[in-house]
């Protein structure tokens, strides 16, 4: 092993990383800006805000890089103290987390209308957004890499909370979602590829959270941690954009438009015809309607000839139409 594999290469293998998942950010946002959603301003906002706080993190990244490797090529003491771009990585981080997790909280509360789970979600989140940041500020004042370990208690609380708001909505989410299935093959299909969504949020994220700070209790003496640190936003970026790009491929499955529903159950499946002419039928997650219409005619050498003022009613609620209607509803509580 090298003299510096534990210090300058684990930190680059951590820019490397963070450089890679970047350019999935980059592609996930513009397959989003493309996609022809219509979703509120909120949800907007909060793709725009992540993407833009990804490229500065990104280039921050690549200029800390630098710095170490190019810039004080011939001064290793450089590795005995922290610039400003650890600091702000810790801030960064916080930043993408407390707009991730809030942004699930708000889905979490749309889909279980439980304030409690909420409330509790989002206090896990602040405590740690809060946390994140005093850590990132104090490590600026400290400087000093040999005298981080007044930091502990602040890097504890803050990636711990920040994973049991992870997880917190993982688990809620699963299981609300896996309790709206029902008989319907192809609903179940769109609610397992929702699931999965939750779960790599929540997982993916809590993985490197905790191998940041087992890294930085554990091994003080090297940058294992960094090598944790700087992924960690791309990856609540990247797994948030992919659970809002996954309503293209379901959209393909269902042969309806996914939208996000913020002012009611969190996700709504709007039919729309063939011809582009929207049915206003609504699928939401707590109740499921399925409309089947049969349509009889009479056809046949005996039919008596129509004249073109002859029209026939083609409503499916007319008994005495030659249309007949066929309903059946299927009804699928969370």
């Amino acid at each position: 092993m090298g003299e510096f594999d534990t210090t300058i290469g684990v930190l680059l293998l951590g820019i490397f990383f963070n450089t890679y998942l970047y350019g999935l950010v980059t592609w996930q946002f513009l397959t989003y800006s493309n996609a022809p959603f219509s979703d509120p301003w909120r949800v907007k906002a909060v793709v725009i805000s992540l993407f833009i706080l990804d490229t500065v993190h990104t280039i921050v990244g690549i200029h800390n890089a630098w710095y170490i490797c190019v810039t004080n090529f011939l001064n290793p003491s450089v590795l005995l103290s922290v610039g400003w771009q650890i600091p702000f990585t810790a801030v960064a981080t916080s930043f993408a987390a407390v707009i991730t997790q809030f942004f699930l909280a708000d889905r979490v509360y749309r889909l279980t209308k439980s304030k409690i789970l909420t409330a509790f979600i989002c206090l896990l989140s602040l405590v740690g957004f809060v946390s994140g940041v005093l850590a990132g500020i104090r490590s600026g004042i400290v400087k000093d890499v040999s005298k981080f370990a007044v930091l502990a208690p602040l890097v504890i609380c803050w990636l711990g909370f920040q994973t049991a708001a992870d997880l917190s909505i993982t688990f809620v989410l699963s299981i609300a979602l896996y309790r709206a299935r029902g008989p319907i093959q192809k609903t179940n299909k769109m609610l397992n590829r929702l699931i999965r969504g939750a779960v790599q949020t929540g997982l993916f994220a809590s993985i490197f959270a905790l191998g940041d700070l087992f890294g930085f209790l554990l091994h003080r003496n090297t940058n294992l941690y960094g090598m944790f640190a700087y992924p960690i936003g791309r990856i609540y970026t990247n797994t948030l954009l992919d659970t809002l790009n996954a309503r293209i491929s379901l959209q393909s499955l269902s042969g309806t438009e996914v939208d996000l529903d913020t002012e009611s159950n969190g996700l709504r499946f709007r039919a729309t015809a063939r011809s582009g002419v929207d049915t206003n039928a609504n699928i939401r997650l707590q109740q499921v309607h399925i409309r089947r219409d049969i349509m009889t005619i009479t056809d046949g050498e005996d039919a008596p000839e129509r004249s073109s003022d002859d029209k026939v009613s083609h409503r499916p609620d007319d008994p005495e139409s030659v249309f007949t209607h066929a309903a059946k509803v299927t009804r699928v509580g969370v």
